[in-house]
């Protein structure tokens, strides 16, 4: 175990966890809301440090970042435990895992020096800190993003966005980029099937957007949920607010988990959640989870293929510089 960052003493052997917008207030002997810090005797302890339970390599499009050195590999870690309790997780065997539960941690310690090694070994551009959530490994994710950046690698979270101000701060002269799952627009869906709030994960995305982290956002389809055109209405304006040049991926639901009776999204939904995007004035939209369509990227100034992807493969690559090769438009994102 070790020591956990951004938390305060208080009477009687309480602590306040201020790393994610639960905000937990926890007694001795008992753990937060995501499963694996823990109060002892009035100090705040992290489970995961340095335990991983999934270690991966794999196309930074499957993150997905699509303006993120598109075409490059990304070393992806991940350790049990979540901050959500979304009934559709589609990696809720380790995300769900509770030490309070008798979950298992990693088999094997692994320092961040080790992390950072196989990243090298492996040729990744960047390591991604993915699969469940990073936020709540942030010791873990900060000590080995810290020894990536002195090695010229780059960082990204693939998140809920549920973390606070504080935790963003400490991270961000390290953090390069960040997927945020936007996954409602209403505040009773979060609560009723993640057990979170909305606001935190807008201010979230401003707050990264204003700190130079670069942003894509993604949200998942779930027929009957967030699939009306209201919602994705909103949920579009909300990001064009932002910038109109954040990428938002609209991600086709298959069923899993809780939701196993639901079916899963029907392509023509995609299709018009991805005209709405573009009447929101978003200049890159994507659709995830499907196969044949919606993961090219075109300029946003002249329209022309920029990169033409198969699955999570690059096979035309049409950018020089961070530029359009053809009419020299700059191209949001990293390059």
């Amino acid at each position: 175990m070790k020591e956990a960052l951004l938390y305060e003493k208080l009477k009687d052997n309480l602590v306040h966890c201020f790393l994610c917008s639960h905000h937990c207030k926890i007694p001795s002997a008992k753990f937060g809301f995501c499963g694996v810090r823990q109060n002892i005797d009035g100090t705040l302890y992290t489970h995961v440090y340095g335990k991983p339970i999934s270690m991966h390599v794999d196309p930074v499009e499957k993150k997905p970042l699509y303006h993120f050195f598109p075409g490059s590999e990304s070393f992806s870690i991940a350790t049990i435990g979540c901050n959500f309790k979304c009934s559709f997780c589609q990696n809720w065997e380790i995300s769900q895992s509770r030490i309070k539960d008798g979950a298992e941690l990693g088999k094997e310690e692994v320092s961040p020096q080790e992390i950072v090694a196989a990243a090298i070994k492996n040729k990744c551009r960047s390591i991604s800190y993915t699969y469940t959530e990073p936020t709540i490994f942030f010791e873990y994710a900060l000590a080995i993003a810290k020894l990536a950046k002195e090695k010229g690698l780059y960082n990204n979270f693939v998140t809920n966005g549920y973390m606070t101000k504080e935790a963003l701060e400490m991270i961000k002269p390290y953090l390069d980029a960040a997927n945020v799952d936007l996954k409602f627009f209403k505040e009773n869906s979060y609560k009723k099937i993640c057990a979170a709030s909305l606001e935190p994960v807008l201010n979230s995305i401003r707050l990264m957007h204003k700190l130079g982290i670069w942003v894509e956002v993604t949200t998942l389809v779930v027929t009957g949920e967030n699939d009306s055109e209201e919602e994705l209405r909103a949920i579009a304006e909300f990001i064009a607010s932002v910038n109109t040049n954040i990428p938002w991926h609209i991600s086709r639901f298959h069923p899993d988990y809780q939701f196993t009776e639901r079916k899963a999204t029907a392509q023509e939904a995609l299709k018009k959640a991805l005209e709405t995007g573009k009447n929101a004035g978003l200049n890159y939209l994507y659709v995830g989870n499907v196969w044949g369509w919606g993961n090219d990227t075109y300029c946003h100034n002249c329209k022309k293929l920029l990169i033409k992807r198969e699955g999570f493969s690059v096979l035309e690559y049409n950018i020089k510089e961070g530029k359009c090769a053809f009419c020299k438009a700059i191209i949001p994102g990293r390059f």
